[in-house]
């Protein structure tokens, strides 16, 4: 149905990063802006109905609404459906201010409830003596009394992490003793007394400290009892959900892992000061945007875009009549994430009663969430979707924090009911970008598995370098969509997912055809592999971007990022595409930017190069008639002193980084390299050294070449007396520089 000429041919389609943090962002997927918004105004007309079956995205679906198009959601998660709500009917910056006022000067007995509420925060200035109020405190896991704090005095101006004190301790154990009650009632919220789930809930409550406990237990009786408007009413809900999360032990100290996938308390956490976690969180949530049309299903949307709201599961809504008309699909893949769906139950029953949480408490119910299983519950959802859309209805999802599993758990959920048109991956810590089409069930067409060998080593002939597993076994997993055997009939999802990783690796560890560098023994996804033999390999792709780009901003200066990455995605695409930290490479080393827009450097213009590489020329003849030695130019980039046929130095002038031919070239004797130098500009030379890096053959090639930059060589022509012991010393004085400080190297 469809061959490797069509499969993964479609560029990636580049976005910014979010410049306001969306509430909730650690456990939201983290997805480029625009990317959803461009696919869109590439396929479908605006106006027109999109359906987002999962909902797990509420920023691309109000970005897509933005742009005119009717997004039906379906989430039947309640957090996810009120960050969406609120999202798109944002309360005003002033209703959160007065909202938080009235409940800052409502009363806990005779004291002001902000004054109450910060109280239990007090902590004592270790330089001047002053009480102060901590922005945090520190624990160790299991621990009973928190080991530090952290202050800013305004008193002496003291501020950082301290080691705490007796009192700190203190009230910490005075705040525990009482736990039981609190705890008790923040439970009765989600499972009262008698409920099967109050054991889960029980157990979700353990990530939570018990002052933080008491904090949201005055808090929540509050929402109950404020009579606020409805707009503040919101805003205070809102800002009750980012306590909710504040709240939690799930912010390890250091920072190791903001994304937190499990209920796991780290060694070592923050305890968040929650007044003070309200009071930022207005910043969190105030939003300027206009308003997006937002109707609840079935209520009719404007044809000029908005927010059709379905409150339940996929299922549900595939079964109700009358449903609009859908032109295409768009929406990202939930990855599995205890730690959020736990929560999330438990936020809802704080927030809105048992009621809305109900649905949802399977969710406290399930600890272990492994790739088989979410093969399963995805392939069941693809299953309801499927009848929702007419034949050819396009399909685009992104895969935010992808691993491989993830991969193969989504590609087989889908088949056979959508055929994969696409898939185009940057690096392993982006989004993957898929496209299906809406499709009649096919016959299984051949055994994947003698074609893996084959479709692996021709997209390392595409790349022309080793790459990391990631990239294979995408490229694998597009090999078995090819012959539509992803899923065989009457097949379990989970046990597709198992053989087709069996398949993969089998082929990894059994094709002589196949090399593997720095790679682990334990672990086939460590290291990086390519081919035993370069023959008939493209150029390297790091080689063909760099030409690219150079070639693009040549006519093109005054380019944004976006505007490259836009420009040369679609020349390499699908598992092609260049990583950013290679299209920062090239652009340090050739180009600056003024305000970010990017021009290529003055000295980096052809005119200019042209003119370095005739000084270059005569630089070599001067110093080698200063050395007694006869040059001799057999092209305009190659040069030797002495005899071309047994020549003492071998000198080949490049302007770029592109040394691989070089490197092949058997012009001269096998051991010639060893008399070679590569001459460059010293812009060249980070970059080259990047390519390196990430290059395990290229790094080995090229490791006895040595590599003179033009400004070495200028001021060796400076000095007056210079002999061929100076020159030997001084040619290996200004080494290959490695890439910029900070710049990742990621496949």
């Amino acid at each position: 149905m469809y061959t490797n000429s069509t499969m993964n041919s479609l560029p990636y389609i580049p976005g910014t990063k979010e410049t306001i943090p969306m509430p909730l962002a650690r456990f939201l997927p983290p997805i480029e802006e625009g990317v959803g918004k461009a696919w869109l105004e590439s396929r479908v007309s605006a106006g027109a109905w999109v359906l987002d079956p999962f909902g797990s995205s509420p920023q691309q679906a109000i970005r897509a609404a933005r742009s005119g198009y009717r997004i039906l959601v379906a989430a039947n998660n309640p957090v996810t459906r009120f960050l969406l709500e609120m999202a798109a009917n944002p309360p005003s910056e002033s209703d959160f201010k007065a909202a938080l006022a009235e409940l800052a000067i409502s009363k806990k007995g005779a004291e002001r409830l902000e004054t109450h509420l910060q109280n239990l925060y007090q902590t004592q200035c270790e330089k001047c003596g002053q009480m102060v109020i901590a922005e945090a405190f520190l624990w160790r896991k299991d621990a009973n009394i928190p080991f530090a704090r952290i202050y800013d005095c305004e008193n002496c101006g003291d501020k950082g992490e301290r080691l705490t004190t007796v009192d700190d301790a203190e009230r910490a154990l005075d705040i525990s003793a009482s736990a039981k009650l609190h705890r008790a009632r923040v439970l009765e919220r989600v499972a009262p007394p008698g409920d099967l789930d109050q054991e889960y809930a029980e157990e979700a409550l353990h990530s939570y400290l018990p002052r933080a406990i008491y904090v949201l237990t005055l808090l929540i009786n509050r929402l109950d009892g404020l009579s606020l408007s409805p707009p503040r009413q919101r805003a205070l809900t809102a800002l009750f959900l980012t306590i909710c999360d504040a709240a939690n032990t799930l912010y390890p100290h250091p920072t190791e892992h903001p994304r937190p996938k499990q209920l796991r308390v780290p060694n070592q956490f923050y305890e968040h000061n929650l007044w003070l976690a309200l009071e930022h969180g207005i910043e969190l949530w105030a939003n300027e945007s206009a308003p997006v049309s937002l109707s609840i299903f079935p209520d009719p949307l404007p044809k000029n875009g908005g927010i059709c709201l379905f409150e339940g599961k996929l299922k549900d809504l595939a079964a109700k009549e009358k449903l609009p008309k859908i032109a295409a699909v768009l929406t990202t893949i939930p990855r599995p994430n205890q730690a959020f769906w736990t929560l999330s139950a438990l936020w809802a029953g704080w927030l809105w009663g048992r009621e809305a949480a109900k649905p949802f408490k399977v969710g406290l119910r399930r600890q272990r969430y492994d790739w088989g299983w979410h093969a399963t519950a995805l392939h069941a959802a693809f299953e309801n979707l499927a009848p929702l859309l007419l034949k050819k209805t396009p399909f685009f999802a992104l895969l935010a924090e992808p691993k491989s599993s993830f991969l193969t758990a989504t590609l087989a959920a889908a088949s056979p009911k959508f055929a994969l048109k696409n898939l185009a991956m940057r690096t392993k810590h982006d989004a993957f970008q898929i496209l299906w089409e809406r499709a009649d069930p096919f016959p299984i067409r051949g055994k994947a598995r003698m074609g893996v060998g084959n479709a692996i080593e021709k997209h390392l002939l595409a790349r022309g370098e080793a790459t990391t597993y990631h990239y294979l076994h995408a490229q694998a997993l597009t090999e078995f969509a090819r012959v539509q055997n992803l899923l065989l009939p009457q097949e379990a999802v989970d046990s597709a997912h198992s053989r087709i990783h069996a398949a993969i690796d089998e082929t990894l560890k059994t094709d002589s055809d196949l090399l593997r560098y720095e790679g682990s023994e334990l672990s086939l996804k460590t290291g990086l592999w390519g081919l035993a033999s370069q023959k008939n390999s493209e150029l390297p792709l790091t080689d063909r971007v760099e030409m690219a780009i150079v070639r693009y901003l040549s006519h093109n200066p005054k380019q944004t990022l976006l505007q490259i990455e836009s420009e040369i995605y679609p020349q390499f695409p699908g598992l092609l595409t260049p990583q950013k930290s290679l299209v920062a490479a090239i652009l340090d080393s050739y180009a600056h930017s003024d305000e970010g827009l990017w021009s290529l450097r003055e000295e980096d213009s052809p005119s200019a190069r042209h003119a370095d590489l005739d000084e270059m020329r005569a630089l070599i003849t001067d110093i080698g008639m200063r050395l007694g030695y006869e040059t001799k130019q057999l092209n305009d980039k190659l040069l030797t002193w002495g005899d071309p046929s047994e020549p003492i130095y071998i000198f080949r002038l490049i302007a770029s980084a592109l040394i691989r031919e070089i490197l092949k070239d058997k012009t001269f004797a096998r051991d010639a390299h060893e008399r070679s130098i590569i001459l460059l500009p010293g812009g060249r030379a980070g970059l080259l050294a990047y390519k390196q890096k990430r290059d395990p053959a290229l790094r080995t090639a090229s490791r006895d070449w040595r590599f003179i930059k033009f400004r070495l060589l200028r001021t060796l022509g400076e000095i007056p007396l210079i002999n061929a012991q100076t020159w030997e010393e001084q040619i290996g004085s200004d080494p290959i520089e490695g890439p910029p400080s900070g710049q990742l190297m990621m496949f």
